[in-house]
């Protein structure tokens, strides 16, 4: 499905991504964890190419784009092949909460507008916010305007979704009720990439667990082989931190 080789990203002289390669297979969960400067966050963006990258390739399906030089073709197939949910929901503040859905199926994909109110509909209802479809976000709790940036990615039918820390910026009462829409994602079969710090989930819901740390992946496995028995020195520090205390190793 998706293959990342090489990708290299600097701001300044601070090396970010220091050639990151990883493979994500049709239906995968893949989730990765690491410190707050690992570089995760912006390998996320350079898949969508909401940042360029220095150097590195990113294979799609059948097509091989250089992550780097991407022509303006490129860059619009790949974001017609991906959805992005943003870790501040990305809600466009003067637009309804069936506008935000339907803008983009509208705009983008060219989608009829009864057509894409229909799917906007059948999305809003699928996490539970039918009944908000003419709120603007700033009448939404942070909880339902996650909820209304995920329905919008799952309204534009895409081969993966990328999720940015879909939780962090959310009290957390709110946690719950986000990652139980992002389960019920999963148990579709889409593909998603996930940027968390929600341990529980990672365990719970992974099918690859990548870690990351100084712009590098240090080791990658199964949610069982990374939570229960990591190779790497620096996985067990960073979890041993983190992991709740019925996991800790």
């Amino acid at each position: 499905m998706i293959e990342i080789r090489d990708a290299k990203k600097a701001f300044g002289k601070n090396e970010v991504l220091k050639g990151v390669s990883l493979k994500v297979d049709t239906g995968d969960v893949v989730v990765i964890l690491g410190p707050s400067g690992s570089g995760k966050t912006t390998l996320l963006r350079c898949l969508n190419f909401l940042e360029r990258a220095d150097a590195g390739t990113l294979i799609i399906g059948d097509e091989e784009v250089n992550l780097h030089k991407p022509s303006r073709k490129q860059i619009l197939s790949v974001r017609r092949k991906t959805a992005f949910v943003f870790q501040n929901y990305g809600l466009f503040n003067n637009k309804t909460a069936l506008q935000n859905i339907t803008e983009g199926l509208i705009v983008a994909r060219k989608v009829p507008k009864a057509e894409a109110i229909k799917k906007a509909e059948e999305v809003l209802e699928w996490v539970g916010l039918l009944d908000k479809r003419d709120y603007y976000p700033s009448q939404l709790s942070g909880g339902q305007q996650q909820r209304i940036g995920i329905a919008r990615a799952v309204a534009l039918d895409p081969e993966v979704i990328l999720f940015d820390e879909p939780t962090s910026a959310l009290d957390p009462e709110l946690v719950g009720e986000i990652l139980e829409v992002i389960k019920n994602i999963a148990k579709k079969g889409i593909t998603m990439v996930v940027v968390t710090h929600e341990m529980n989930f990672a365990k719970d819901v992974a099918s690859k667990v990548i870690f990351m740390d100084e712009g590098v992946v240090v080791e990658e496995g199964t949610s069982d082989e990374i939570f229960l028995a990591p190779k790497e020195e620096r996985t067990r520090q960073f979890l041993k931190r983190i992991i709740p205390p019925e996991y800790i190793i």
